[in-house]
């Protein structure tokens, strides 16, 4: 019995590694999408083109996000205020925190 139990908390875990390994893969398309957005003006599209795309599906649904019409509408709203993905974050980490640290 323990063996089962050992042997699933250890599968567990390697989804969650896998499924935050896909999860950077979406920000590092975030990214890249914003940088077309500088650099030709067409990000929202081109973002909108790999989440509809059969691998752009697959890599959302192993993070763990549906990959619906409105996710689409969502990725390509951030990409259009060309906020790169790691200040977005941050700043919404410190947000967070600010927060907490209020109510409390």
């Amino acid at each position: 019995m323990r063996d089962f139990v050992d042997g699933t908390a250890f599968n567990h875990e390697q989804g969650q590694r896998a499924k935050k390994l896909f999860a950077a893969v979406v920000l590092a398309a975030l990214d890249d999408a914003i940088a077309d957005d500088k650099k030709y003006g067409n990000g929202p599209e081109q973002i909108a083109r790999w989440a509809r795309s059969r691998d752009g599906r697959e890599v959302l649904s192993c993070a763990g996000i549906d990959p619906n019409e409105r996710v689409v509408t969502g990725l390509m709203d951030f990409v259009s205020k060309g906020i790169r993905t790691s200040v977005a974050l941050s700043r919404e980490e410190s947000e967070r925190r600010s927060q907490q640290a209020e109510a409390a």
